[in-house]
């Protein structure tokens, strides 16, 4: 029997109807239920793009959302503004007992939904918080000592050693307790995006809940080849699909579940890349200083001698370095960038042109489709040897070795750099010297390694 009369299932980073497990919670627990998502002002008036992609992938996702709960009989409540003002102002307005949501583990959010907590709880409304975005959460896997691993492999054995079958099972919301339009007459619609002050742009990924199914279908037709293919920036052999576990139209469960049916070395070396993402949230959670400072103590006091001019070069694709420039292009052009790449240029942006982490992770942070704080810092302090478990200082990927390597035949530059190819053509000469520049990155570290 419902525990409560009417209850309301808060979204955030879940933008979906199934698989989900507050609003599963939500509809067990009371008679009715009612699915708000609030476009937060305090985020939103930080982006300085009206066509940041983002808002596009946010919108679909939340257009699919509106029309599937329509055919459970009720719709969507749509929100604008400071959720610490909207999800009250919305609890008092339906007389909601309870309020569901699924945690975030970034600092912000969890200072957001404390002070709601705290609100609510004033007013005597319940207010339940779910695992969800991730299988295990920062304190379920601790080292022997009870303390947070630091190092990926030992955290990968205890995530393995730990999982069962069982956690990652549907979690099946009953629908049939959304509730009635009727008591939603008076009540924020869904409205154009333009309404929200972003518009429309082009996103070359299949989108919504409906975008997630079908790149989870292409992918198993090559997820066998993805240990193999994993690295090559010319071929389709990634899933494409870290946009829909950012934005949660595919669950971290229905991607687990996918990895664990398949049993072959390409299904063990999506769930691995999984795990990172996992970790990342764990570090992220425990050790909540890496979102402005160097995991380690050392590099904190760097002084980065970067040239601005060379930032911007590297912004804008054109250090005449041929897979950074191609990289950073295609970043610029669709939202999107290898893994592979990621790491080259990252390394490129910190130890040939010896500039400060912090601002190529904020370069990513405004255009990545598929930015996630905690993946997005993780990967950069790896690449810049400044987080846990990163490469040490002494490795400097070689941009002209990685595209050898990884673009062979050249076939991923001449999508995004075809002057390279063309005779009297006007690419630039690199703005550095990888040898000379890897050189000073080596004194630089090892001197801040030594005080």
């Amino acid at each position: 029997m419902p525990i409560y009369k009417t209850g309301l299932c808060w979204l955030r980073r879940d933008l979906r109807w199934t698989d989900h497990t507050a609003l599963k919670m939500a509809c067990s627990q009371c008679k009715d239920v009612a699915v708000v998502f609030v476009f937060d002002s305090v985020i939103l008036d930080q982006l300085d793009d009206s066509e940041d992609r983002r808002l596009t992938v946010i919108h679909r996702a939340l257009e699919e959302l509106n029309e599937a709960l329509k055919k459970w009989g009720s719709r969507l409540i749509v929100l604008y503004g400071d959720p610490q003002e909207q999800i009250p102002h919305i609890v008092e307005k339906l007389k909601v007992d309870a309020v569901y949501f699924n945690e975030d583990y970034e600092q912000y959010a969890k200072k957001r939904d404390r002070a709601v907590k705290t609100t609510l709880e004033r007013k005597g409304v319940d207010f339940y918080s779910f695992k969800d975005q991730v299988i295990f959460s920062g304190t379920e896997i601790l080292k022997a000592d009870g303390t947070p691993y630091q190092v990926f492999t030992p955290y990968m054995r205890a995530w393995k050693k730990k999982y069962k079958k069982t956690m990652a099972d549907e979690q099946k919301p009953n629908l049939k307790r959304l509730i009635a339009p009727s008591r939603l007459s008076r009540i924020e619609k869904l409205k154009p995006l333009n309404f929200y002050g972003f518009q429309k742009s082009e996103v070359l990924f299949p989108l919504g809940r409906s975008g997630a199914l079908k790149l989870l279908k292409v992918f198993e037709g090559s997820l066998k080849n993805y240990n193999r293919d994993r690295d090559f920036p010319a071929l389709e052999g990634t899933s494409k699909l870290s946009v829909h576990l950012r934005f949660g139209t595919l669950s971290i469960r229905e991607a687990v579940r996918f990895c664990l049916y398949k049993k072959n070395k390409g299904a063990e070396a999506w769930l691995n890349e999984l795990i990172w993402r996992e970790f990342y949230f764990m570090i992220l959670d425990q050790f909540p200083f890496v979102e402005k400072l160097a995991f380690k103590e050392q590099y904190r006091t760097i002084s980065w001698p970067g040239k601005s001019t060379h930032f911007r070069a590297w912004c804008e694709g054109r250090t005449g370095v041929p897979i950074v420039d191609a990289a950073m292009r295609q970043l610029n052009s669709t939202g999107f960038m290898h893994n592979r790449l990621r790491m080259v240029v990252a390394s490129f942006l910190v130890k040939d042109l010896l500039i400060d982490w912090r601002k190529g992770e904020a370069y990513f942070a405004k255009k990545l489709l598929d930015f996630d704080r905690a993946a997005n810092n993780g990967g950069w302090q790896w690449s810049a040897s400044t987080g846990c478990d990163a490469q040490p200082y002494f490795r400097v990927f070689n941009p002209s070795s990685q595209q050898k390597k990884f673009d062979p035949d050249g076939v991923f530059l001449r999508q995004w750099v075809p002057e390279v190819f063309e005779e009297n053509s006007n690419y630039p000469e690199p703005i550095i010297n990888h040898k000379v520049q890897r050189e000073k990155a080596l004194k630089l570290f090892k001197g801040a390694a030594l005080t």
